[in-house]
């Protein structure tokens, strides 16, 4: 499945277009490299988002049945491993 399908899906992503930006921007990461929309993900694969303030690292555990995925299906998709603030703490 395409990268940008796949964040779409499991809600990594609100829309298929953001996370084609973020992937042409250099933000999106598989397996610690930069990663296109067009990249193909597996099961077993680590990905990484940098957004402003906020860089979240999951591991996908499965693909999705169907394009469409319901809430409680798009958190079974993946693993959270870490999420972590780039905010800087007020004084």
């Amino acid at each position: 499945m395409r990268l940008d399908l796949f964040l779409k899906a499991s809600r990594l992503c609100q829309r298929r277009t953001i996370a084609q930006k973020l992937c042409d921007a250099g933000l999106v990461f598989i397996n610690a490299k930069p990663a296109k929309s067009a990249h193909t993900v597996k099961p077993g694969d680590k990905i990484t988002i940098r957004r402003r303030d906020l860089v979240t690292t999951v591991r996908v555990l499965s693909m999705p049945a169907a394009r469409q995925t319901s809430r409680k299906e798009a958190s079974d998709l993946v693993e959270l491993l870490s999420e972590e603030s780039l905010a800087p703490e007020p004084v």
